[in-house]
């Protein structure tokens, strides 16, 4: 009797996970509210609360779904080995970001205007998403930097990362600083382009 009831509340766990990314995916962040997800749960209130501690907490359970599947795509290409070099590599890992980005544009959004702190508490799973991230990219930076301690490293991954993600945030949303969507390959690939390079 105990592991029906043990599965029936996993079944239910999953499936308010899973309203709730399809409430993300289709209206945004901003639109999740516990009443209207419990509704179509077909649950109480309170149900989804034995759950998570809060609907920040179900939201980082969205989260870690779109990170690993941000992670998937651009794993991917570095599996199929793109590119010839290290910069090539960056790019086309910065072109997959891209994609991803533009097919499910607000489960992509959502993982950066949910509030969350490096200084707060982060889930363990979730920094390990971000960090598998990350390390594709330092894999090929290290080869462009064979200098570079780790500290150097990941402070460039950073750079780069915040860099490549500036660029798709602001020409995804049309903003009068980024520039058309057309161009947004073109942008990504002349800013990657000179990582590197001496003048």
């Amino acid at each position: 009797m105990a592991g029906k009831v043990e599965a029936r509340k996993a079944a239910l766990r999953e499936k308010l996970v899973d309203l709730a990314e399809a409430q993300i995916a289709a209206d945004g962040l901003a639109s999740l509210r516990a009443r209207e997800l419990a509704k179509r749960a077909g649950c109480a209130v309170g149900a989804i609360y034995s759950h998570f501690e809060d609907m920040h907490a179900l939201t980082l359970e969205v989260n870690g779904r779109t990170f690993t599947r941000l992670g998937a795509a651009v794993g991917a290409v570095v599996a199929q080995g793109r590119g010839d070099t290290p910069n090539d590599r960056l790019i086309a890992m910065s072109h997959a970001y891209l994609a991803f980005a533009g097919d499910h544009p607000k489960l992509w959004r959502a993982l950066f205007d949910v509030e969350m702190r490096s200084d707060g508490p982060v889930p363990n799973w979730y920094a390990q998403a971000m960090a598998q991230l990350f390390a594709y990219i330092t894999a090929p930076l290290a080869e462009i930097f064979p200098d570079f301690d780790d500290v150097q490293l990941d402070l460039m991954t950073r750079t780069l990362f915040s860099s490549v993600h500036g660029i798709v945030l602001l020409g995804l949303e049309n903003r009068i600083s980024g520039v058309p969507g057309a161009q947004l390959k073109t942008m990504i690939r002349l800013l990657l382009e000179q990582v590197g390079q001496k003048s």
